[in-house]
């Protein structure tokens, strides 16, 4: 048995685990209609891409250097998998998209006690959007100024937003278009402070996760450089240059690799239910 075969085989199993764990991150679910899939994945492409070509031409290097032929597979799913591992959660994104629904809401508020209606104080409101939640509000304001019903507008506005927060303000907004009454206002305002609380919980929380987040980013940059050094310069990894060396190599990677993902599952929380939206009334018929 030649060397490069155990090597690939280890090395797909570290591949496989770096695409297992690409496959099982959390990303919430958008209409077709507003932002393609296909056109979020090629978005991503050409950062990928770069990765995987900087880690092959690291591996081949290697495994020209020290005989390590599972280098030139190892290596680049290393360096396209493990920023996504050791970076900041997606939850980082929903705090910031959270802060953003609070400063639209409590501005949309302000608006509505000068005595203007539902309708002008929402296209009041593009101008001051947070960029976090501008595109959303952009075509709400678009809907509303091409005669949609305003019910309608904001139950594609709360498709566009596909967040358990924003359905709780479509769904006061939809009540106060239904009324027309005079205490929407304060309804709203009440509603971003209980988010602005929200948020700052969400924060607290974050940094606490980002503490063992770190810890285990050094640890990485250290394990790898103390790798790379010994591999280089001594005999003490020279078992590892066997075929079944670098099997076990592979094993012991792939562990590390599957005590990451563990991380951050752990750190990863599930969205809360939507119960708003033409998204949610499809999905339940």
């Amino acid at each position: 048995m030649t060397p490069l075969v155990p090597a690939v085989a280890g090395a797909l199993v570290v591949a496989g685990l770096i695409g297992l764990t690409l496959g099982l991150r959390r990303t919430p679910p958008t209409p077709r209609r507003a932002r393609p899939g296909l056109a979020r994945i090629a978005a991503v492409t050409p950062r990928t891409r770069a990765l995987l070509l900087t880690g092959l031409t690291a591996g081949v290097v290697v495994a020209v250097l020290t005989g390590w032929w599972v280098a030139a597979l190892v290596l680049p799913a290393a360096a396209a998998g493990l920023p996504v591992l050791l970076s900041a959660p997606p939850s980082t994104a929903r705090i910031d998209r959270l802060e953003a629904m609070e400063e639209w809401t409590r501005a949309l508020s302000g608006v509505l006690t000068v005595g203007v209606g539902l309708e002008q104080a929402l296209l009041s409101t593009l101008r001051s959007t947070p960029q976090a939640i501008r595109p959303e509000v952009t075509r709400l304001v678009s809907r509303l100024r091409a005669r949609w019903a305003t019910e309608d507008a904001l139950r594609a506005f709360a498709d566009d937003l596909d967040d358990a927060t924003g359905d709780v303000i479509a769904a006061n907004l939809i009540l106060g278009a239904r009324r027309r009454g005079s205490g929407l206002a304060a309804v709203l305002e009440s509603l971003a402070e209980s988010v602005a609380a929200d948020v700052r919980a969400r924060r607290e929380i974050e940094a606490d996760r980002a503490k063992p987040r770190a810890t285990a980013r050094w640890v990485t940059i250290i394990t790898v450089t103390v790798l790379a050094f010994l591999a280089l310069s001594g005999d003490y990894v020279a078992p590892f240059g066997t075929p079944i060396g670098q099997l076990i190599l592979t094993a012991l990677l792939a562990l590390y690799v599957a005590t990451l993902v563990w991380m951050r599952r752990m750190a990863t929380g599930a969205p809360l239910p939507r119960f708003i939206g033409n998204t949610v009334t499809q999905g339940a018929s």
